[in-house]
Protein backbone atom coordinates (compact mmCIF):
# COMPACT_ATOMS: atom_id res chain seq x y z
CA UNK A 1 0.00 0.00 0.00
CA UNK A 2 1.17 3.52 -0.86
CA UNK A 3 2.32 5.94 2.02
CA UNK A 4 -0.59 8.48 2.87
CA UNK A 5 0.81 11.84 2.47
CA UNK A 6 0.59 14.43 5.08
CA UNK A 7 -3.34 15.94 5.37
CA UNK A 8 -4.69 12.83 3.34
CA UNK A 9 -7.40 10.72 4.78
CA UNK A 10 -6.51 7.08 5.89
CA UNK A 11 -7.83 4.24 3.10
CA UNK A 12 -8.93 2.52 5.71
CA UNK A 13 -11.96 3.41 8.05
CA UNK A 14 -9.91 3.92 11.66
CA UNK A 15 -10.86 1.61 14.33
CA UNK A 16 -12.26 4.59 16.65
CA UNK A 17 -14.50 5.65 13.69
CA UNK A 18 -18.44 6.00 14.51
CA UNK A 19 -20.13 2.64 13.01
CA UNK A 20 -23.07 4.59 11.66
CA UNK A 21 -21.35 7.27 10.03
CA UNK A 22 -20.18 6.78 6.64
CA UNK A 23 -16.47 6.08 5.21
CA UNK A 24 -14.68 8.55 3.73
CA UNK A 25 -16.36 11.40 5.18
CA UNK A 26 -18.20 14.19 2.79
CA UNK A 27 -16.04 16.79 1.97
CA UNK A 28 -17.40 20.20 2.91
CA UNK A 29 -17.50 23.17 1.57
CA UNK A 30 -19.04 24.65 -1.66
CA UNK A 31 -19.73 21.35 -3.99
CA UNK A 32 -17.87 21.66 -7.62
CA UNK A 33 -19.75 20.61 -11.07
CA UNK A 34 -20.26 17.40 -11.73
CA UNK A 35 -17.88 15.14 -13.87
CA UNK A 36 -19.58 15.27 -17.35
CA UNK A 37 -19.77 19.32 -16.50
CA UNK A 38 -15.58 18.94 -16.25
CA UNK A 39 -15.47 17.06 -19.33
CA UNK A 40 -17.60 19.17 -21.36
CA UNK A 41 -15.71 22.14 -20.65
CA UNK A 42 -12.15 20.53 -21.11
CA UNK A 43 -13.07 19.26 -24.87
CA UNK A 44 -14.40 22.75 -25.44
CA UNK A 45 -11.01 24.22 -24.67
CA UNK A 46 -9.45 21.57 -26.47
CA UNK A 47 -11.64 21.95 -29.61
CA UNK A 48 -11.16 26.20 -29.38
CA UNK A 49 -6.92 25.40 -28.69
CA UNK A 50 -6.83 23.40 -31.77
CA UNK A 51 -9.01 25.47 -33.85
CA UNK A 52 -7.15 28.73 -33.15
CA UNK A 53 -3.91 26.81 -33.11
CA UNK A 54 -5.04 25.64 -36.99
CA UNK A 55 -6.22 29.09 -38.27
CA UNK A 56 -3.02 30.33 -37.00
CA UNK A 57 -0.74 28.16 -38.39
CA UNK A 58 -2.68 28.34 -41.90
CA UNK A 59 -2.48 31.87 -41.84
CA UNK A 60 0.99 31.87 -40.99
CA UNK A 61 1.38 29.60 -43.99
CA UNK A 62 -0.67 31.68 -46.68
CA UNK A 63 1.83 34.68 -45.48
CA UNK A 64 4.62 32.53 -45.87
CA UNK A 65 3.36 31.96 -49.65
CA UNK A 66 2.46 35.10 -50.92
CA UNK A 67 6.04 36.46 -49.04
CA UNK A 68 4.45 38.51 -46.45
CA UNK A 69 6.17 36.62 -43.77
CA UNK A 70 9.64 35.75 -44.47
CA UNK A 71 13.08 36.71 -43.20
CA UNK A 72 15.03 34.72 -40.83
CA UNK A 73 13.18 34.92 -37.68
CA UNK A 74 10.03 34.37 -39.48
CA UNK A 75 10.36 30.83 -38.55
CA UNK A 76 11.42 30.99 -35.22
CA UNK A 77 8.46 33.08 -34.53
CA UNK A 78 5.97 31.25 -35.42
CA UNK A 79 5.82 28.11 -32.51
CA UNK A 80 5.52 31.36 -30.22
CA UNK A 81 2.88 32.86 -31.82
CA UNK A 82 1.06 30.17 -31.92
CA UNK A 83 1.28 29.22 -28.77
CA UNK A 84 0.30 32.79 -27.55
CA UNK A 85 -2.76 32.47 -29.32
CA UNK A 86 -3.39 29.01 -27.29
CA UNK A 87 -2.61 30.61 -24.43
CA UNK A 88 -5.53 33.76 -24.59
CA UNK A 89 -7.94 31.11 -26.59
CA UNK A 90 -8.13 28.92 -23.09
CA UNK A 91 -8.10 31.63 -21.20
CA UNK A 92 -11.28 33.43 -23.25
CA UNK A 93 -13.03 30.19 -23.06
CA UNK A 94 -12.21 29.36 -19.65
CA UNK A 95 -13.50 32.32 -18.48
CA UNK A 96 -16.91 31.80 -21.06
CA UNK A 97 -17.51 28.28 -19.55
CA UNK A 98 -17.19 29.61 -15.82
CA UNK A 99 -20.69 31.02 -17.08
CA UNK A 100 -21.99 27.87 -18.02
CA UNK A 101 -20.51 25.76 -15.91
CA UNK A 102 -22.29 26.85 -12.65
CA UNK A 103 -25.60 26.77 -13.91
CA UNK A 104 -25.54 23.26 -15.33
CA UNK A 105 -24.00 22.32 -12.26
CA UNK A 106 -26.90 23.48 -10.25
CA UNK A 107 -29.30 21.80 -12.82
CA UNK A 108 -27.79 18.57 -11.98
CA UNK A 109 -27.92 18.66 -8.98
CA UNK A 110 -31.28 20.06 -8.60
CA UNK A 111 -32.50 17.33 -10.88
CA UNK A 112 -31.34 14.67 -8.72
CA UNK A 113 -32.88 16.03 -5.36
CA UNK A 114 -35.91 15.71 -8.04
CA UNK A 115 -35.76 12.21 -9.31
CA UNK A 116 -35.17 11.12 -5.74
CA UNK A 117 -38.39 12.76 -4.41
CA UNK A 118 -37.24 15.77 -2.97
CA UNK A 119 -39.46 18.51 -4.52
CA UNK A 120 -37.83 21.57 -2.10
CA UNK A 121 -34.72 21.64 -4.36
CA UNK A 122 -34.81 24.93 -6.48
CA UNK A 123 -31.69 26.46 -8.54
CA UNK A 124 -30.41 30.22 -9.00
CA UNK A 125 -31.54 31.91 -12.38
CA UNK A 126 -28.31 33.17 -13.32
CA UNK A 127 -25.70 32.52 -16.35
CA UNK A 128 -26.67 32.82 -20.17
CA UNK A 129 -30.53 33.79 -20.99
CA UNK A 130 -31.03 29.87 -22.07
CA UNK A 131 -29.92 28.73 -19.26
CA UNK A 132 -31.95 31.18 -16.98
CA UNK A 133 -35.44 30.15 -18.56
CA UNK A 134 -34.48 26.41 -17.50
CA UNK A 135 -33.87 27.17 -14.06
CA UNK A 136 -36.98 29.34 -14.23
CA UNK A 137 -38.97 25.96 -15.87
CA UNK A 138 -37.59 23.91 -13.57
CA UNK A 139 -38.29 26.16 -10.42
CA UNK A 140 -41.99 26.13 -11.70
CA UNK A 141 -42.09 22.44 -12.18
CA UNK A 142 -40.79 21.51 -9.21
CA UNK A 143 -43.00 24.22 -7.14
CA UNK A 144 -46.11 22.38 -9.35
CA UNK A 145 -44.67 19.20 -8.30
CA UNK A 146 -44.48 20.18 -4.21
CA UNK A 147 -48.09 21.61 -4.38
CA UNK A 148 -49.41 18.29 -6.75
CA UNK A 149 -47.89 15.80 -3.81
CA UNK A 150 -49.54 17.85 -1.10
CA UNK A 151 -52.82 17.59 -2.31
CA UNK A 152 -52.35 14.35 -2.71
CA UNK A 153 -51.58 13.68 1.15
CA UNK A 154 -54.56 15.81 2.26
CA UNK A 155 -56.91 13.77 -0.43
CA UNK A 156 -55.82 10.58 0.65
CA UNK A 157 -56.64 11.97 4.40
CA UNK A 158 -59.67 13.36 3.92
CA UNK A 159 -60.48 9.87 1.63
CA UNK A 160 -59.91 7.92 4.72
CA UNK A 161 -61.43 9.86 7.25
CA UNK A 162 -64.86 10.01 4.83
CA UNK A 163 -64.30 5.99 4.45
CA UNK A 164 -63.57 5.39 8.36
CA UNK A 165 -67.62 7.08 9.87
CA UNK A 166 -69.65 4.77 7.47
CA UNK A 167 -67.33 1.53 8.11
CA UNK A 168 -67.53 2.63 11.79
CA UNK A 169 -71.59 2.38 11.89
CA UNK A 170 -71.81 -0.49 9.75
CA UNK A 171 -69.45 -2.68 11.82
CA UNK A 172 -70.53 -1.43 15.40
CA UNK A 173 -74.33 -2.48 14.40
CA UNK A 174 -73.55 -5.29 12.78
CA UNK A 175 -71.12 -6.51 15.61
CA UNK A 176 -74.19 -5.66 18.19
CA UNK A 177 -76.78 -7.41 16.24
CA UNK A 178 -74.37 -10.41 15.88
CA UNK A 179 -74.01 -10.54 19.78
CA UNK A 180 -77.48 -10.07 20.24
CA UNK A 181 -77.03 -6.63 21.68
CA UNK A 182 -79.64 -5.51 19.33
CA UNK A 183 -82.12 -7.94 17.90
CA UNK A 184 -81.85 -7.94 13.64
CA UNK A 185 -85.32 -5.88 12.74
CA UNK A 186 -85.95 -2.91 10.33
CA UNK A 187 -84.98 -0.29 13.27
CA UNK A 188 -81.50 -1.76 14.04
CA UNK A 189 -80.53 -2.73 10.56
CA UNK A 190 -81.42 0.60 9.04
CA UNK A 191 -78.20 2.50 10.35
CA UNK A 192 -76.46 -0.27 8.04
CA UNK A 193 -78.33 -0.03 5.21
CA UNK A 194 -77.67 4.12 5.70
CA UNK A 195 -74.23 3.69 5.84
CA UNK A 196 -73.72 1.37 3.36
CA UNK A 197 -75.34 3.80 0.89
CA UNK A 198 -73.39 6.98 2.04
CA UNK A 199 -70.41 4.43 0.86
CA UNK A 200 -71.96 4.08 -2.00
CA UNK A 201 -72.56 7.78 -3.06
CA UNK A 202 -68.76 8.22 -1.90
CA UNK A 203 -67.70 5.77 -3.82
CA UNK A 204 -69.38 7.23 -6.92
CA UNK A 205 -68.37 10.87 -6.21
CA UNK A 206 -64.74 9.75 -5.86
CA UNK A 207 -65.09 7.92 -9.19
CA UNK A 208 -66.33 10.65 -11.03
CA UNK A 209 -63.82 12.74 -9.80
CA UNK A 210 -61.02 9.92 -11.23
CA UNK A 211 -62.64 10.32 -14.69
CA UNK A 212 -62.67 14.05 -14.83
CA UNK A 213 -59.18 14.56 -13.71
CA UNK A 214 -57.81 12.30 -16.24
CA UNK A 215 -60.23 13.75 -18.86
CA UNK A 216 -62.08 10.81 -19.29
CA UNK A 217 -65.34 12.21 -18.38
CA UNK A 218 -67.67 10.92 -20.63
CA UNK A 219 -70.99 13.33 -21.49
CA UNK A 220 -74.44 11.71 -23.29
CA UNK A 221 -75.55 14.83 -24.67
CA UNK A 222 -78.68 15.42 -26.49
CA UNK A 223 -80.93 18.68 -26.94
CA UNK A 224 -82.74 19.32 -23.37
CA UNK A 225 -85.05 22.08 -21.86
CA UNK A 226 -83.03 23.13 -18.95
CA UNK A 227 -86.15 25.12 -17.48
CA UNK A 228 -88.26 21.68 -17.79
CA UNK A 229 -85.09 20.01 -15.53
CA UNK A 230 -85.70 22.60 -13.53
CA UNK A 231 -88.96 21.98 -12.53
CA UNK A 232 -88.46 18.54 -12.26
CA UNK A 233 -85.62 18.69 -9.92
CA UNK A 234 -87.50 21.73 -7.96
CA UNK A 235 -90.86 19.15 -7.21
CA UNK A 236 -88.09 16.56 -6.30
CA UNK A 237 -87.14 19.05 -2.75
CA UNK A 238 -90.92 20.19 -2.52
CA UNK A 239 -90.99 18.01 0.61
CA UNK A 240 -87.61 18.91 1.84
CA UNK A 241 -87.91 22.09 1.66
CA UNK A 242 -91.47 22.21 3.54
CA UNK A 243 -90.24 19.68 6.16
CA UNK A 244 -87.56 22.52 6.66
CA UNK A 245 -90.00 25.59 6.48
CA UNK A 246 -87.84 27.06 3.78
CA UNK A 247 -89.56 28.47 0.67
CA UNK A 248 -88.91 26.60 -2.49
CA UNK A 249 -89.68 28.23 -5.66
CA UNK A 250 -88.51 28.70 -9.37
CA UNK A 251 -88.29 31.15 -12.54
CA UNK A 252 -87.84 29.00 -15.79
CA UNK A 253 -89.20 29.80 -18.61
CA UNK A 254 -89.71 28.12 -21.93
CA UNK A 255 -87.94 30.17 -24.35
CA UNK A 256 -84.20 30.06 -24.88
CA UNK A 257 -83.23 27.12 -22.60
CA UNK A 258 -82.40 24.21 -24.71
CA UNK A 259 -79.00 23.46 -23.81
CA UNK A 260 -76.70 20.03 -25.24
CA UNK A 261 -75.98 18.62 -21.98
CA UNK A 262 -76.34 15.01 -20.50
CA UNK A 263 -79.19 15.08 -18.59
CA UNK A 264 -78.46 13.03 -15.20
CA UNK A 265 -75.25 14.54 -14.63
CA UNK A 266 -76.46 17.61 -14.86
CA UNK A 267 -79.44 17.05 -13.01
CA UNK A 268 -77.28 15.79 -10.19
CA UNK A 269 -75.69 19.14 -10.14
CA UNK A 270 -79.00 21.09 -9.91
CA UNK A 271 -79.75 18.40 -7.29
CA UNK A 272 -76.48 19.20 -5.15
CA UNK A 273 -77.12 23.23 -5.48
CA UNK A 274 -80.27 22.63 -4.08
CA UNK A 275 -79.50 20.48 -1.28
CA UNK A 276 -76.82 22.86 -0.39
CA UNK A 277 -78.88 25.62 -0.16
CA UNK A 278 -81.58 23.97 1.67
CA UNK A 279 -79.04 22.66 4.12
CA UNK A 280 -77.45 26.54 4.65
CA UNK A 281 -81.11 28.27 4.68
CA UNK A 282 -82.62 28.18 8.54
CA UNK A 283 -86.46 28.22 9.20
CA UNK A 284 -88.38 30.83 7.10
CA UNK A 285 -85.87 31.77 4.79
CA UNK A 286 -86.31 31.21 0.63
CA UNK A 287 -84.50 29.22 -2.02
CA UNK A 288 -85.14 30.36 -5.56
CA UNK A 289 -83.47 28.32 -8.65
CA UNK A 290 -84.24 30.80 -11.96
CA UNK A 291 -82.85 29.53 -15.66
CA UNK A 292 -82.64 32.67 -18.60
CA UNK A 293 -80.98 32.80 -21.76
CA UNK A 294 -77.79 34.70 -21.49
CA UNK A 295 -75.82 35.51 -24.88
CA UNK A 296 -74.84 32.29 -26.45
CA UNK A 297 -75.38 29.87 -23.45
CA UNK A 298 -77.87 29.46 -20.18
CA UNK A 299 -77.75 30.55 -17.35
CA UNK A 300 -78.97 28.71 -13.67
CA UNK A 301 -78.71 30.27 -10.24
CA UNK A 302 -79.13 29.08 -7.11
CA UNK A 303 -79.89 31.71 -4.54
CA UNK A 304 -80.87 31.16 -0.51
CA UNK A 305 -80.79 33.41 2.31
CA UNK A 306 -79.10 31.37 4.12
CA UNK A 307 -75.70 32.51 6.83
CA UNK A 308 -73.75 32.69 3.33
CA UNK A 309 -70.02 31.48 3.52
CA UNK A 310 -67.14 32.56 5.37
CA UNK A 311 -64.68 34.91 3.09
CA UNK A 312 -61.84 32.64 4.10
CA UNK A 313 -63.45 30.02 2.54
CA UNK A 314 -65.29 31.21 -0.65
CA UNK A 315 -62.60 31.15 -2.92
CA UNK A 316 -61.91 27.36 -1.61
CA UNK A 317 -65.55 26.00 -1.74
CA UNK A 318 -65.08 24.23 -5.24
CA UNK A 319 -62.22 22.03 -4.18
CA UNK A 320 -62.59 18.66 -2.84
CA UNK A 321 -63.12 18.25 1.25
CA UNK A 322 -64.34 21.76 1.59
CA UNK A 323 -67.25 22.40 3.85
CA UNK A 324 -68.78 25.54 6.06
CA UNK A 325 -68.61 24.51 9.76
CA UNK A 326 -71.84 22.77 10.45
CA UNK A 327 -72.19 21.27 6.97
CA UNK A 328 -73.16 17.50 6.92
CA UNK A 329 -71.98 16.79 3.43
CA UNK A 330 -68.65 15.18 2.35
CA UNK A 331 -67.51 17.93 0.86
CA UNK A 332 -67.38 16.73 -3.15
CA UNK A 333 -70.43 18.49 -4.01
CA UNK A 334 -69.24 21.45 -5.64
CA UNK A 335 -65.73 20.05 -7.28
CA UNK A 336 -68.11 17.77 -9.24
CA UNK A 337 -70.21 20.06 -10.02
CA UNK A 338 -67.45 22.81 -11.53
CA UNK A 339 -65.60 19.28 -12.72
CA UNK A 340 -69.31 18.27 -14.89
CA UNK A 341 -70.02 22.14 -15.98
CA UNK A 342 -66.45 22.44 -17.22
CA UNK A 343 -66.64 19.06 -18.74
CA UNK A 344 -70.01 20.51 -20.74
CA UNK A 345 -68.02 23.55 -21.55
CA UNK A 346 -69.83 26.27 -19.22
CA UNK A 347 -68.27 28.04 -16.39
CA UNK A 348 -69.92 27.89 -12.48
CA UNK A 349 -69.14 30.77 -10.05
CA UNK A 350 -70.08 31.52 -7.02
CA UNK A 351 -70.97 34.97 -5.01
CA UNK A 352 -71.84 35.30 -0.80
CA UNK A 353 -71.59 37.47 2.05
CA UNK A 354 -71.87 36.15 5.71
CA UNK A 355 -75.53 36.33 6.88
CA UNK A 356 -76.59 37.67 3.40
CA UNK A 357 -77.21 34.40 1.23
CA UNK A 358 -75.13 32.54 -1.28
CA UNK A 359 -75.78 32.64 -5.01
CA UNK A 360 -74.59 29.80 -7.26
CA UNK A 361 -74.78 31.01 -10.95
CA UNK A 362 -73.40 28.41 -14.05
CA UNK A 363 -73.69 28.82 -17.89
CA UNK A 364 -74.22 25.99 -20.19
CA UNK A 365 -74.14 26.36 -24.19
CA UNK A 366 -77.03 26.80 -25.51
CA UNK A 367 -78.56 24.97 -28.59
CA UNK A 368 -80.97 26.77 -31.29
CA UNK A 369 -84.41 24.58 -31.18
CA UNK A 370 -85.20 25.42 -34.44
CA UNK A 371 -82.09 23.52 -35.63
CA UNK A 372 -83.35 20.19 -33.84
Amino acid sequence: MPPRRPGQRPWRRPPWWPEDQPWPPARRGRPGPPPFVWRLGCLLAVVVAFAVAGATLAAWLVAGALGIASGPHAARLAPFAILLLVVIAVAGGARGMRRLVWPLGHLVRAAGRIEAGDYSASVPEHGPSELRSVARALNAMTERLRANEERRRGFLADVTHELRTPLSVIRGQAEAIADGVYPGDAEHVAPIIDAARTLELLTEDLRTLALAEAGSLALSREPVDLAALVHDSVAAFRAQAEAGGVTLSAEAGAAGTIAELDPPRVRSVIGNLLSNALRHTPRGGAVRIEVRPSGDGVELSVTDTGEGIPPELLPHVFERFVRTPGSGGSGLGLAIARDVVVAHGGTIGVESRRGAGTTVRLTLPATDARAR
